[in-house]
């Protein structure tokens, strides 16, 4: 037990933590050790039965971890045991980071929610919505007709932009955003943005949940707005600030390539034509929707910043009120927006400006209204429980795996609190 409280103590000088909010612990629901042991089991049982190589996990309650282990290894190639220092693609876990950072020059007066995406890229004042039509003789066209209203801001947020990704049988946009090859590409942000516009929307913007590229083009946005690069403004703003030191679009220094994460030699592929990135090769493409790699110290400072109401250890980053915004359902029924086939948050959620947000209690459960959270396609999770002044963060290599253990673990980890 004493070897357990000094590898806390630890992690709270290693996560840089701060205080809980005042009064927050009274109406908090607690941990069983009983139940944190069945997620430990899970976990291992993972590794044991070869599903993934290792993976680490923090629970992190009024400002400290309350749960904190290191599972397996980085990689089975080089059985180098996972540690806090490991280094993980985060995949689409870089949106809320782009989100929040479009979020800072809105409530600068840089950028307004309302604004015509086409105020910061012209270009996009001359994009077409793709809609399909069948002909008499059954074959289906493409007839381009103008959006009804310009994107907006707020649709990339939100993803109701009419950007979808790519992919092989979901219509002839799709199709087309397929063969463009967008995640192969390696442009700058400019220049991929460029290509995005010679393409067609999906559908008219705001009338639909469509995820897609909408956060690679606020990324875009965001660097017109603040004069300067995605990860420029990244460091000046908020990683350097936050202590989030090993954040970057591709690991730089070949001394750390040793503590990137691999999954396991048969579950490197994100879909048949995607291979997962190659970490180490530097990037020109600042992929504010997917780009990321972090360690889970970094994600941690981050994830307290927003529990905390946007602040961390004294500093502000943005109000509570956006923080509030961005973790509030923009999708509604009054707004008449539809979800996608691939409706990713779920039955029991909607999305914010950034974040899938819980606005119903899934059945059998009693799992917190208000939650919010996102996950990455390489098996990355975090949720952000302000009820329970917590948040979780799961780091793992494993696009195959992902969607079957988030949901096992978060399961898990509320039957630990009585939930």
């Amino acid at each position: 037990m004493c070897g357990r409280r000094a590898l806390i103590a630890a992690l709270i000088v290693l996560f840089g933590v701060v205080g809980a909010r005042a009064g927050s612990e009274r109406a908090a629901h607690k941990f069983s050790p009983e139940g944190l042991a069945k997620v430990s089991d899970y976990i291992r049982n993972e590794i044991a039965t070869g599903k993934i190589p290792g993976a680490i996990l923090l629970l992190q309650q009024h400002g400290k971890p309350v749960y904190y282990e290191n599972f397996g290894v980085r990689d089975v190639a080089t059985e180098i045991s996972m540690s806090a220092d490991t280094i993980f693609r985060l995949y689409s876990m870089s949106k809320p980071i782009t989100s929040v950072m479009a979020m800072m020059l809105v409530e600068e007066g840089k950028l307004s929610l309302d604004d015509p995406v086409s105020k910061y890229i012209p270009a996009f004042a001359k994009m077409k919505v793709g809609v399909e039509t069948k002909a008499e003789d059954g074959k289906v066209a493409l007839v381009l007709e103008a959006p009804n209203r310009p994107v907006t801001i707020k649709d990339l947020l939100r993803h109701t932009s009419g950007l979808p990704y790519g992919y092989h049988g979901g219509g002839i946009v799709r199709e087309l955003y397929a063969e463009a090859n967008l995640f192969q590409s390696n442009l700058s942000n400019a220049d991929f943005v460029a290509k995005i516009t010679t393409l067609p929307l999906v559908e008219q913007p705001g009338t639909a949940w469509d995820y897609g590229f909408s956060t690679d083009v606020l990324g875009r946005v965001v660097e017109v707005a603040s004069g300067k690069t995605l990860l420029q403004f990244e460091k000046e703003r908020l990683l350097d600030p936050l202590g989030m030191t090993e954040t970057a679009f591709f690991v730089a220094d070949p001394a750390k390539f040793p503590r990137v994460a691999e999954p396991m030699p048969e579950d490197r592929n994100i879909n048949p034509t995607t291979p997962v990135r190659d970490s180490r090769r530097p990037s020109k493409w600042e992929s504010g929707g997917g780009g990321m790699v972090g360690t889970i110290g970094d994600y941690a400072h981050f994830a307290q910043m927003l529990l905390n109401g946007g602040l961390y250890e004294g500093r502000r980053y943005l109000k509570p009120e956006t923080i509030a915004l961005m973790a509030s359902d923009h999708i509604g029924p009054e707004t008449k927006i539809a979800r996608d086939q691939n409706y990713y948050p779920g039955d029991s959620s909607g999305f914010g400006l950034g974040f899938a947000v819980r606005i119903s209690v899934p059945p059998g459960t009693a799992w917190p209204l208000g939650e919010y959270r996102w996950d990455g396609v390489g098996g990355t999770f975090f949720f952000i429980d302000p009820e329970d002044d917590l948040f979780g963060i799961f780091m793992v290599q494993t696009p195959s795996q992902r969607g079957r253990i988030q949901l096992a673990l978060k399961t898990l980890i509320y039957q630990a609190m009585g939930r």
